[in-house]
């Protein structure tokens, strides 16, 4: 694999690079809504519509089908490297917020929902990788940073239909009404589109348009550095969705069985995957300065100690809600440098090819963890269902070991390994 290209760097201010990625932020915390927009309200759906626990859950898994779907046509297309990013976010936030409105605009079918669902997916594929991409043409030493606020923006945007659930403005009692609920996300998405055209930009490493090469979706795993970074990535995603999607719900019995109020279980949830902007954040400027491989070991094993601890405590709520928030705040501390790495170990002219095929590969391993969870909840209990997390950190921080070892990890964070 060649090296990362060296790029002659136009003169640009700090003004200027923190304007575009801070609204750049912005219009991916609010787009990145639509993810869990249905998932946040699968207690008011299951009244509604009578769900079982496996539709329950295909509430999360169809858009992780579709974003699978779509970042394999767009990685095997090149598009990320062919299409200016701005533009193909723009019309992939709109199309989710015209997908996700759907489902309460026409009161559709519980199946219907789920396809909807599947190409609301489709259409993240064109928000997050890409996003990932601009921040990459503007940031060099402070790229762990940079990506790191944007994951941070990401982790915000799908804890907020948790919030939008909770808060009185759309609607009072134990259960609001969800159509609100996905309604909202939908025009904070239709509002990201227009602050991602009108105010989004690249920077000034962006390099040449790429020559399509379906071949290069495939080069990520054929090199063992940029492999190893992946696999580092496989284990964190192993622990992160199946943790997003269930550990709301693990609060919600909690709180329910003790007796506390359902609201601040809600809030509860929203602050447990909330959090995680601040560890993205925190974890990417600290990785800059001493290192990809070790902050991500670091948050491996903080998260993975987590799951094997959370279950123990499901009889104490506020003891597992501490937990929960220190969980995760670990468990997405680490998504960023995972990205980063990779866009530092390959050809620069596939960046965006390479970080879409790493989401894909991640996406598409969540489809089993989220589904194992509540498999296994009716053997194990809430008390010991999530140890079964704690074995992709364990695979995590062997892979990015050996990733350390290795003389091309030089080539991250300036040196920092």
């Amino acid at each position: 694999m060649t090296k990362l290209s060296q790029v002659e760097t136009p003169p640009f201010s700090r003004l200027e690079k923190w304007r575009s990625l801070g609204f750049l932020a912005i219009a991916q915390l609010l787009a990145m809504t639509l993810w869990f927009s249905a998932s946040a309200v699968v207690p008011q759906l299951s009244l509604e519509w009578q769900l079982t626990t496996a539709e329950k859950s295909w509430m999360t898994m169809s858009v992780q089908i579709g974003f699978v779907a779509g970042a394999l046509l767009s990685a095997l297309l090149n598009l990320p490297d062919r299409m200016a990013s701005r533009h193909l976010i723009a019309i992939s936030m709109i199309a989710g917020a015209l997908f996700n409105a759907a489902i309460p605009v026409f009161d559709v079918s519980t199946s219907s929902a789920l396809i909807l669902r599947c190409f609301t997916g489709v259409t993240l594929a064109g928000v997050y990788p890409p996003g990932m991409k601009i921040i990459a043409t503007w940031c060099k030493e402070d790229r762990g940073l940079g990506i790191g606020i944007l994951v941070g923006a990401i982790t915000m945007g799908s804890a907020t239909p948790h919030l939008l659930n909770a808060i009185p403005i759309f609607g009072t009692g134990g259960m609001p009404p969800w159509r609100n609920v996905l309604l909202a996300t939908s025009v904070m998405a239709a509002i990201a589109a227009l602050i991602t055209i009108l105010l989004v930009k690249s920077g000034p490493y962006l390099g040449k348009s790429a020559p399509f090469n379906w071949r290069f979706a495939s080069q990520s795993l054929r090199y063992r550095p940029t492999r190893l970074a992946n696999f580092g990535y496989l284990g964190h995603m192993w622990e992160l969705y199946a943790m997003w999607a269930w550990v709301p719900i693990l609060l919600i019995n909690s709180y329910d069985q003790a007796g506390w109020q359902l609201t601040s279980a809600r809030i509860a949830g929203f602050s447990v995957i909330a959090i995680g902007g601040i560890g993205s954040i925190f974890a990417g400027k600290l990785a800059d300065q001493v290192g990809r491989t070790r902050i991500t070991i670091i948050s491996l094993a903080i998260s993975g100690g987590c799951a094997l601890l959370a279950g123990l405590f499901f009889h104490q709520p506020g003891i597992l809600t501490v937990i929960c928030l220190i969980w995760g705040f670990a468990v997405v501390a680490d998504s960023a440098q995972f990205s980063a790495a990779v866009s530092e170990l390959s050809d620069a002219r596939y960046v965006g090819t390479s970080l879409t095929i790493q989401t894909s590969m991640g996406f598409l391993l969540t489809l089993f963890t989220i589904q194992v969870v509540p498999s296994l909840l009716g053997v194990l209990g809430w008390e010991m269902v999530f140890v079964i997390l704690a074995a992709g950190p364990a695979f995590g921080i062997w892979s990015m070991w050996q990733l350390r070892r290795m003389p091309e990890s030089a080539k991250m964070a300036s040196g920092n390994r």
